[in-house]
């Protein structure tokens, strides 16, 4: 059987799609780069937001046309989408032949072998993940799936559950396979990292003890934390992260905003000087370290000064990276059922402004760093107009995808998953320009 992927959304949803077609490859699967030539389409779907629903929509159809014409068999959808809507999308869209929720994913492989789709139905190497994407160094590890917090604006736990952590032992033997496969930056997601542990029992592992865990079962350069609530930064997280080079100097806080009154409404746990506490204490505990968050402007209620308090407050804090969304009611939330949203242009404005005040922020941010001398992890080969650039990576403080990139000169011959040691030059919003040491790759890796 030949297999077409789609997948869309998040990180997590990329993991969870790797699991889903690394069974379907144990099961005697192709992954073919392009649907068009598959037997069968699989699209894992996002719910999340508008935009998402639109792009998953719009993936279904294209893929239920090839089977109109004759060139796919089949067509899969999965996801946060079908968890929310299946009978809507069976009604709508009946060319579909599988749609399975989270709880449903163990018939897939049951049912294409049922429609002679499988030719191997006996698991040859069941649960490996297969890369789907085009660097194999960086990859992602999911600690747990679903979501305790209640906040007002946001669907994941109507989609994805109550919060259930992955035992510790699978996780390490994940995270070896991710290196087995080449991976030099695992980062680790989950809808939020602290609760690791949380259903495990009072004894069980916590999130410091899943990083001593990987640490010890694996030589990974690089792991990185996304998605951490400030309430879980312990002081055994924060000296775990003073203290171990591998778990680089960065980390993801999102604290959606800063005006009490909007925390408050959006049923998030924090406050502003629980956050500034927080923060406090990390710089403290790692002096280097890059701070990201996220931000939600045009929430319903939002006045111009809880805005002003925002805008104010990311100021004052400095966040090294903050990237800014506007609100999008999300269908059986709280906060669907207030009647004061914000009109689309005030937080397109908001959005906008908030943007800027960032970018001036990270570059007086990222401007701290210049003169030291760093790991550049390579991500591809430079564009021959790169500007006298000759690779393109990151460098610790620079998270793949969301972040800026940096550009490094005189980088040798270095391969994408390769380190150079490199000297940072300049800055220029969220991206740095580097010079390689003594122009060869390190040996780091």
């Amino acid at each position: 059987m030949k297999l077409g992927v789609i997948s869309l959304g998040c990180d997590k949803a990329t993991v969870d799609s790797e699991r889903l077609v690394g069974e379907l490859v144990g099961h005697g699967a192709q992954v073919i780069p392009e649907v068009d030539g598959a037997d069968v389409v699989l699209i894992n779907t996002c719910g999340f937001i508008d935009a998402a629903k639109r792009e998953s929509i719009d993936a279904i159809l294209d893929a239920t046309k090839l089977k109109a014409e004759g060139a796919v068999k089949a067509v899969v959808v999965v996801g946060c989408l079908v968890q929310r809507y299946r009978e809507e999308l069976a009604r709508e869209i009946p060319e579909v032949d599988l749609f399975l929720g989270f709880s449903d994913l163990h018939r897939l492989v049951p049912e294409l072998a049922s429609k002679g789709l499988l030719e191997d139905p006996v698991a040859r190497h069941p649960g490996v993940r297969q890369y789907l994407g085009i660097a194999p160094h960086v990859r992602y590890l999911k600690i747990s799936e679903g979501c305790d917090h209640t906040c007002a604006f946001c669907a994941i736990p109507l989609m994805r559950g109550r919060h259930r952590s992955e035992p510790l032992e699978r996780l390490v033997r994940e995270a070896q396979l991710l290196e087995d496969q080449g991976a030099k930056e695992i980062n680790l997601v989950a809808q939020d990292l602290a609760h690791y542990g949380r259903d495990l029992g009072r004894d069980g592992p916590k999130l410091p003890d899943l990083l001593e865990a990987l640490l010890g079962g694996t030589a990974v350069p690089w792991f990185r934390l996304l998605y951490v609530y400030s309430a879980g930064l312990t002081a055994r997280l924060l000296e775990l992260m003073a203290t171990e080079r591998r778990v680089v100097p960065y980390i993801d806080i999102p604290i959606q905003h800063a005006s009490d009154r909007m925390l408050e409404r959006m049923r998030r746990p924090e406050r502003q000087a629980t956050i500034r506490e927080k923060v406090a204490l990390l710089r403290d505990a790692v002096p280097e370290i890059a701070v990201r968050t996220t931000a939600i402007v045009g929430f319903p209620g939002e006045t111009d000064h809880d805005f002003q308090e925002l805008c104010d407050f990311a100021e004052e804090i400095g966040f090294e990276r903050l990237g800014v969304f506007t609100y999008s009611e999300q269908e059986g939330t709280r906060a669907a059922q207030y009647p004061d949203d914000v009109p689309d242009q005030v937080k397109r404005a908001r959005q906008e402004e908030l943007t800027e005040i960032q970018r001036a922020i990270s570059g007086e941010r990222l401007a701290r760093y210049l003169g030291k001398t760093t790991e550049v992890l390579v991500d591809r080969v430079a564009d021959p107009d790169g500007d006298g650039a000759t690779h393109v990576g990151r460098v610790m403080w620079q998270a793949d995808d969301v972040d800026g990139v940096t550009y490094v000169a005189q980088g040798g011959w270095a391969r994408p998953g390769e380190f150079v040691t490199a000297t940072l030059v300049d800055s220029e919003d969220y991206d740095f320009h580097a010079v390689a040491v003594g122009g060869r790759q390190s040996a780091i890796g």
